[in-house]
Parts: C-alpha cells; sequence; structure tokens
C-alpha cells in the first residue's frame, strides 16, 4: 500500500522564507537553510521549496542556491519557480533538486510539461495549480503566484496536464492559503477525481484533522503544509502519528509511540 506523505512548504523570497494569507506572503519566518536542515530531521517526507518572486521578475531559477540547499537536504527536494525552459529543469536537477514544479510556464508552452517528462522522467514532473473561487462558486486557475487569470477550471487543466506527463498534482486554493481554516475539500477532490496520478492537497491546514480530511475526504495521496508548521506547537511527526491513529499508511522511521 502506498504510503501517505507530509510535505512542509517553503515559499522563499530574497534569502529568506517568507509566508502570509492568500498568497500575499510578507511575513518573515526565518531562512532556507536552517529550516531544511531542520526538517530533514523530523521525520518529513520530502520538501517543497517555491522561490515566489523569480516568475513575477522573469529570473531564472537560482542554482546555485539550490545546490547548497540540497546539499544538507536528506529528504526528496521538489523546486519550483522561475522554470520556463528545459535548461532550467536540467540545471535544478543537477544542482541537486529531486522534482520540479512547474506552474506559470505550463499555460504558455504546455508542450514543456510534455518534454520535460519525456526528458527526465515523469516522476521528477510536479504540476502546480493555484486556484481562486469565483463569487459565484465556480472554480478558476491561476499563473504568477495567484494573480494573472487562466481560461481553465482545475479538473480539467489536471487532466491535460496527466496527458502531458506530469508526475505528479500540487493544487493549492488561493484563498484558504495561509487561513489555517482546513483545505478547500470540494476542490481537492475534484481534482483526485480527475486524475490518476497523485494529488497533493495544498493551502489551509491548520491541524492534524486537516490533514486527515484531506486525505480521507478529498482523495488526495499526500498533504502540503507550512503555516501548521511555521505558526503553531504542532510538527510532522505527531502529525504521522495521529494519521496512523486514524489508519492512514504514513511513512516512518520508528515514531515514538513504537520505542518501548
Amino acid at each position: 500500500m502506498l504510503k501517505t506523505r507530509i510535505i512542509p512548504t517553503l515559499l522563499w523570497k530574497d534569502h529568506g522564507l517568507v509566508k502570509g494569507v492568500g498568497f500575499d506572503s510578507w511575513r518573515r519566518v526565518g531562512t532556507v537553510l536552517p529550516a531544511i536542515k531542520v526538517y530533514s530531521t523530523r521525520e518529513v517526507d520530502e520538501l517543497i521549496l517555491v522561490d515566489i518572486t523569480a516568475t513575477g521578475e522573469a529570473r531564472a531559477p537560482d542554482c546555485d542556491s539550490v545546490a547548497e540547499f540540497s546539499a544538507e537536504c536528506f529528504v526528496p527536494l521538489t523546486v519550483g519557480g522561475g522554470i520556463r525552459t528545459i535548461e532550467h529543469i536540467r540545471d535544478l536537477l543537477r544542482a541537486g533538486a529531486d522534482k520540479v514544479s512547474i506552474n506559470s510556464a505550463a499555460y504558455d508552452n504546455p508542450g514543456l510539461v510534455r518534454e520535460a517528462a519525456r526528458r527526465f522522467g515523469a516522476q521528477c514532473i510536479v504540476a502546480s495549480i493555484d486556484v481562486r473561487r469565483l463569487s459565484g462558486g465556480s472554480l478558476q486557475c491561476y499563473s504568477h503566484s495567484g494573480s494573472r487569470a487562466q481560461d481553465r477550471e482545475p479538473a480539467g487543466w489536471a487532466r491535460e496536464l496527466e496527458a502531458l506527463g506530469a508526475g505528479e498534482i500540487l493544487i493549492t486554493s488561493v484563498e484558504r492559503d495561509g487561513t489555517m481554516e482546513g483545505y478547500d475539500l470540494e476542490l481537492v477532490r475534484a481534482v483526485a477525481a480527475a486524475v490518476r496520478i497523485p494529488v497533493i492537497a495544498s493551502g489551509g491546514a491548520g491541524s492534524y484533522a486537516h490533514l486527515l480530511a484531506a486525505l480521507r475526504d478529498g482523495g488526495a495521496s499526500a498533504v502540503a503544509a507550512a503555516s501548521i508548521f511555521h505558526f503553531t506547537q504542532q510538527t510532522p511527526l505527531e502529525a504521522k502519528r495521529y494519521l496512523a491513529s486514524h489508519g492512514i499508511p504514513v511513512r516512518r522511521h520508528q515514531l515514538a509511540s513504537d520505542t518501548p
């Protein structure tokens, strides 16, 4: 049976980590390298690191920094932000990233996902979808850190990305981001039902019960979270213990409850 993954998300801006609400990431929460070192020792399954200003500033990914970070990261590392070309993906993988997250570039150049999957394998291509819920309740995809509307609805776009060769979908609710009020389960459920590849739920986790709901009720294969780990005493290890107690299979080296 496939194990559920707990994946902290690190938002990287101007050499530091930030977090906010609704993609307005203004609050400083530390620096990248110490956070990676800490998470690498805390039973997390993977890490997601996103340079949130690279796309808006039309910058290439900072592969030198990624090489420095990856040298201290002992779990799979997904890197996103500023990826526009096959060369960007190649350079990030050479720098030590295990996977890349592609969002904005996929709308303008869907062939990038297809070519990346062909060259490097679907297992390292994570298609990221950011979604806003409109006034009438419909769901619409957004690019460029949630600032630019796209003529796509998330379930249909997820199916397209799967057909192009993406190995995973990272689905994020812009409105729920940073609120710690829970994932948008309707959104997660719609995307998970539309594809056969793993779906990572993101945006809104504030408790272990929210993680459980995304997996059990939303159909997600993994959960990504940031604020719950930055701003509360809740930890990835305790999250795994909680999920395991509710029958969710988790990856673990040795939970505290397993020790004599």
